[in-house]
């Protein structure tokens, strides 16, 4: 069965970490567009989203209907007007005060009792951020660079011994590892498996329509929900595997 969608984690899969995709990939991107639908889902605020992918796009408006961002793993969904050339939410899962707050604590509790909060100075940006929909701990900082996120913990075991320590403390919510540093909490059962289904609820799909990429496909790994929900799935070691697997799609579809 041709498939009628595209997704893909952002970054590691689309991109360096929080940085601009290169032009290669947007360009493929782009060749995507006018055959499929493409969903983006990631941890990531659609600010990220904006500078990572849209900046570069070269796409007419007809064929960036096609594009589909989910950011905050799904918690928000936006599609163009082509009419009013703007993103338009479809839905946004938000936290209340109360929720916000006690995460914000939970967090804080965690970076303690694993004794793994950064010095003063040594850190790069506030550590934790509020996502609206989903709250992002950034051990290094939210603007700490790809260098220092890549020596932090290249076995993932402080990573998880962090997600751990507070997801015990907020059973109430879940707790995931995100990206290299970053710990991410939403409401209970979201995650990139959520995101999936709303999108074949709103988009009328089946699971077979859709081919996921990511690169943190093992159990554990916020790409594995995805996988584990019956999407066939391609697991990628970084950016330029995927510009490699596109490339292919485009060349027999």
């Amino acid at each position: 069965m041709k498939k009628k969608v595209i997704a893909f984690d952002l970054d590691g899969t689309l991109s360096i970490s929080k940085s601009q995709a290169s032009d290669r990939m947007i360009e493929l991107l782009n060749g995507l567009l006018e055959k499929y639908k493409v969903c983006v889902i990631s941890g990531g605020k659609l600010t990220q989203f904006e500078m990572q992918i849209l900046a570069g796009l070269k796409s007419s408006g007809d064929n960036l209907e096609n594009l589909h961002l989910m950011p905050t793993c799904g918690t928000r969904y936006y599609v163009y007007q082509p009419d009013d050339k703007r993103w338009h939410q479809v839905y946004a899962e938000d936290f209340t005060k109360e929720q916000k707050d006690k995460i914000f604590e939970a967090l804080d509790k965690g970076l303690d009792e694993t004794k793994l909060r950064p010095e003063p100075g040594k850190h790069w940006g506030e550590l934790i951020e509020d996502r609206g929909s989903q709250i992002t701990l950034s051990v290094l900082g939210q603007q700490a660079p790809v260098e220092a996120k890549d020596a932090w913990d290249p076995e993932d075991v402080k990573k998880y011994k962090l997600r751990d320590a507070i997801a015990k403390n907020i059973p109430e919510f879940e707790v995931r590892a995100g990206g290299l540093t970053s710990i991410d909490v939403t409401k209970l059962g979201i995650d990139k498996a959520y995101g999936m289904n709303k999108l074949m609820e709103i988009l009328g799909l089946k699971k077979e329509d859709i081919l996921f990429f990511g690169d943190k496909m093992h159990e554990g790994g916020n790409d594995y929900p995805v996988k584990a929900m019956g999407i066939d799935s391609i697991a990628v070691r970084d950016w330029q595997e995927t510009a490699a697997a596109i490339e292919t799609i485009l060349m027999v579809t």
